[in-house]
């Protein structure tokens, strides 16, 4: 399995995440799901959930409303809905709305745990999205007087910034050699076996090795208000978030 390919399928998404649209070839349906040479469907992984959208064929839609994750990628439909048969040449499309606000809360995610990680040396020990709400976790022994107010200004001011995030490929060898702390989270999630990594890098901020899809600049994201500040047990705080605005 090489950076861009997942099974037989070509994810066209890492290389392109305002990709929206795309031809593609049915290779397998199983119950599993559909198996397409092509697709822009993000699968779901690091805490973002999978794309929604549709498969256009023969005047009729498909929709999709998930990814199994096996040895191939299979697009889940919506029960009921007709599937295409291998062979047969599809349009995919994902669902614009829901693909967007998951790139703001991703990049806010990032943008979050390079604040944190900078202003008080806490690393990230978990986190999940839905779009435009979040939770990450931080192993952050004490709370600092005023640390939720902080927080929320210093990620305003990150978001002011408009720093490019720029993603990148690069040997796991020669990555590591680059950036020494390029894995930001408590516990190193990358597989041993995986050879090429992913970098997102929010130039000057924050970079990390990760396979999601993010906006080109902090200003996309949009006004990040940090909600809640939870004690999870000792040394560990829960900084819930939730997006407005954004361009």
């Amino acid at each position: 399995m090489t950076a861009d390919r997942h099974g037989r399928t070509h994810r066209l998404e890492l290389a392109d995440q305002a990709l929206r649209e795309w031809e593609a070839v049915v290779l397998d349906v199983s119950e599993d799901g559909i198996v397409l040479d092509r697709c822009a469907f993000y699968p779901g992984g690091g805490g973002q959930p999978p794309d929604h959208g549709v498969l256009l064929w023969g005047g009729v839609q498909t929709r999709i409303v998930g990814v199994h994750k096996g040895d191939d990628l299979s697009l889940v439909p919506s029960e009921g809905d007709p599937v295409p048969p291998a062979g047969t040449a599809v349009r995919g499309a994902v669902e614009d709305d829901r693909r967007t606000a998951l790139m703001r809360t991703h990049s806010g995610l990032h943008l979050l745990a390079g604040v944190v990680y900078r202003d008080f040396g806490s690393l990230v020990t978990g986190g999940n999205m839905e779009p435009l709400e979040a939770r990450m976790d931080f192993n952050l022994p004490e709370v600092p007087a005023g640390f939720k107010e902080a927080v929320a200004a210093a990620c305003a001011a990150e978001v002011a910034a408009d720093r490019a995030i720029e993603v990148s490929t690069m040997p796991r060898e020669d990555a590591f050699a680059t950036h020494p702390d390029l894995i930001r989270t408590a516990t190193n999630l990358l597989p041993p076996a995986l050879e090429i990594v992913r970098i997102v890098d929010i130039v000057g901020l924050d970079t990390q090795a990760d396979g999601g899809t993010h906006v080109a600049s902090t200003s996309q994201i949009g006004r990040l208000e940090v909600v809640k500040v939870e004690n999870k047990g000792k040394g560990f705080r829960r900084l819930r978030v939730r997006l407005t605005g954004g361009s």
